[in-house]
């Protein structure tokens, strides 16, 4: 007698996106991409293995070798112990300033330490690792720090907090130049802090791709969310300053793991998240912003 299957419902839930405001990196899937429908484990009656399938007593008297003919337990190979990383991708803190200064002693990163342990970084101490003959991990371990200790020289504060200052080809916009404004060149991918004419910071900025722009001209400050998460992308905007809709200024942890590589979907992305925090605290809602070639 043929056993019949029981079959398996589908159940199709429609969810209303929530257009909300908030900005992301372009690398990030589209929120709406259906997920890959995971493989059914669930097993017919059918399936299942009867006790008349259970190997016999003797079957498996028969197929058993003798203690003489199998190798020893002590005779197995273990696997290398795993040593563990001191940094590596994702690691945040003053370790990895200072590791990324020392990294620039050798020319092996070129960008300004942020104290994130993104892909350019790993891609630095790979290369460190394969001109000193290290295990090529992309990872610091207690081996590799202690080589690239000895080989370079203690950073110095400067080096791993560099000055932001506004970089001295750049002028600023005539709007710049009364109140309080987020002053922001698209030319020198840099935004200074000025009140009344004066830059008080600068730090490097990211914009949107050609799809997705970065909005231009004279806005203000709406409003400010310290620990803001896109519902659009799903994607965490740290000290958002939103100036035009869903457009906000904010520290992007991409753009400090891939600098230029990526780009943001109109957003103004910071790299720099002690000088981004501290900008925050500073700012006010109804602060001019310019954004400007």
């Amino acid at each position: 007698m043929r056993t019949k299957r029981t079959p398996i419902a589908i159940v199709v839930a429609a969810l209303a996106a929530a257009a909300l405001v908030g900005c992301g990196p372009q690398d990030k899937p589209a929120s709406g991409a259906k997920p890959t429908p995971a493989a059914s484990t669930t097993a017919s009656p059918t399936d299942s293995a009867s006790p008349s399938e259970t190997p016999s007593p003797s079957a498996s008297t028969s197929t058993s070798a003798s203690p003489s003919d199998s190798p020893s337990a002590s005779a197995t190979t273990s696997k290398p112990p795993v040593v563990p990383a001191m940094m590596k991708q994702g690691s945040t803190g003053t370790q990895v300033r200072e590791l990324q200064a020392r990294l620039g002693q050798l020319n092996l990163f070129s960008r300004t330490p942020t104290g994130t342990y993104g892909s350019v970084t790993a891609n630095a101490v790979n290369d460190f690792q394969e001109r000193y003959n290290l295990p090529m991990t992309g990872s610091v371990s207690a081996q590799t720090w202690s080589k690239l200790r000895s080989v370079t020289k203690q950073p110095t504060h400067a080096a791993m907090y560099p000055p932001a200052t506004q970089p001295a080809a750049t002028k600023l916009d005539p709007r710049c130049m009364t109140g309080r404004v987020l002053c922001i060149s698209k030319t020198s991918r840099s935004l200074s802090w000025v009140i009344n004419g004066k830059v008080q910071t600068s730090m490097d900025v990211r914009f949107g791709s050609q799809y997705t722009p970065t909005r231009e001209g004279q806005f203000k400050v709406d409003f400010k969310s310290r620990d803001h998460v896109s519902t659009i992308y799903h994607t965490s905007m740290p000290y958002a300053m939103f100036f035009s809709g869903g457009q906000a200024v904010h520290y992007s942890s991409d753009f400090a793991a891939r600098g230029y590589a990526g780009a943001s979907h109109g957003c103004v992305n910071v790299r720099d998240k002690a000088a981004i925090a501290s900008l925050f605290d500073q700012v006010k809602a109804g602060d001019k912003v310019v954004v400007y070639w």
